[in-house]
């Protein structure tokens, strides 16, 4: 009984730390530094990966950006209607101009 009671604790402090090392990859791949989108030549497939963005903000980002020419700052997306201070916030260590 006692080595079946060794073993189960083991086997729940794996099960854990592969939990914990699960979430730790989860929140590096939206850190900063991982793949960006330029949103000054992103096409609309490339833009509707962002979160947020559909079939339609994507458009209008490309229909801003034709009209007004590129970004200058990744800040000047918010001179899109339906990109608020909120939706910026979610993409900003998304997004480049680069």
């Amino acid at each position: 009984m006692r080595r079946f009671a060794t073993s189960f604790f083991v086997f729940l402090f794996l099960l854990a730390s592969l939990n914990h090392y699960a979430l730790a990859q989860t929140t590096t791949d939206q850190k900063p530094g991982s793949k960006q989108v330029n949103i000054n030549s992103a096409n609309q497939a490339e833009l509707e990966t962002l979160p947020g963005i559909g079939p339609s903000l994507a458009k209008k980002i490309m229909d801003f950006r034709q009209k007004n020419g590129n970004f200058k700052t990744i800040e000047d997306l918010k001179a899109v209607a339906g990109i608020g201070d909120k939706k910026f916030e979610q993409l900003k260590s998304l997004i480049t101009v680069k």
